[in-house]
């Protein structure tokens, strides 16, 4: 009987992982049925996406590719389309100019030239010392690092990614981003209310009516945190136990909350103004 336990927590953790990886629960139709977006090659804004090195025994078996072939690893996760509706977004809803979506590696001197990077998967990240100091020259200079999509109750990647920043930013503490904060007030006014979970694909069951009920991952709770610098200018945002890349994603699917979509185009958006602004 303790066998059979032990396997079956095993295969539990393992289906906990491939959902992690290659995601679960409903299968969305509409996505991506709609024409590609087109955007200027120069413009103010773009969306810059990290390159990183990440850690070979946290791929344990899976791996990631993108869907369209040309990468693997885990900065590719929900890449191409998160980045293009995020950015078609930033078009619609701001007079932003805003260009093509492009990724970098942390130690491609071109990363210079712009003032916002997102990284996901942020958990499973091993970056090599090349890497941390030209994250850490790319924020003391006044860049802004988005992460996301990286998850607990497991300790081990909230570890991973504190270890990783302390060696970045050495001193400087993680905190939690308080409901007055000016990044959340830049341009929409997020409130206390708006702290909640944004689910993945993964996180979505078919309810009654074909309507989507969002299951959080048991043990979590979303957490909105962030590193400032010397002048109290945060530098890194951090959205722990919940995914604003998925939202992202599957804006153009009916399936996905629409409300949902909503409150990461509030959060990402807040960002960048932020951002291009402090």
């Amino acid at each position: 009987m303790r066998l059979c336990a032990l396997i079956a927590a095993l295969l539990l953790l393992a289906g906990f992982g491939l959902a992690q990886r290659f995601g679960g629960g409903l299968r969305f139709s509409g996505h991506d049925e709609a024409p590609a977006a087109t955007f200027p090659t120069g413009a103010e804004f773009h969306f810059i996406r990290a390159e990183y090195t990440d850690a070979p025994e946290y791929h344990r078996g899976f791996g990631f590719s993108s869907r369209n072939g040309n990468a693997s690893g885990w900065w590719p996760v929900d890449w191409p389309d998160s980045d293009e509706h995020f950015s078609s977004g930033v078009q619609r809803l701001t007079r932003v100019d805003t260009g093509d979506p492009r990724h970098f590696r942390f130690t491609d001197d071109r990363l210079l030239n712009f003032p916002w990077v997102y990284a996901t998967q942020v958990g499973w990240w091993r970056l090599d010392n090349a890497e941390v100091l030209r994250l850490r020259e790319y924020l003391t200079r006044g860049g802004f690092l988005v992460v996301d999509d990286f998850w607990g109750p497991n300790p081990e990647q909230w570890e991973n990614f504190r270890s990783t920043m302390q060696r970045v930013l050495p001193g400087r503490p993680i905190s939690d981003i308080a409901t007055g904060d000016a990044v959340m007030h830049v341009l929409y006014d997020i409130e206390e209310k708006d702290r909640t979970f944004i689910p993945g694909t993964r996180h979505l069951r078919m309810g009654p009516g074909g309507t989507a009920v969002v299951q959080q991952p048991f043990g979590t709770a979303p957490a909105w945190r962030a590193i400032y610098d010397d002048q109290n200018r945060m530098v890194v945002a951090i959205n722990y136990n919940t995914d604003i890349g998925d939202a992202w994603e599957y804006a153009d699917s009916p399936q996905y909350p629409a409300q949902m979509t909503a409150l990461a185009y509030r959060y990402g958006i807040n960002y960048l103004i932020y951002a291009m602004t402090h």
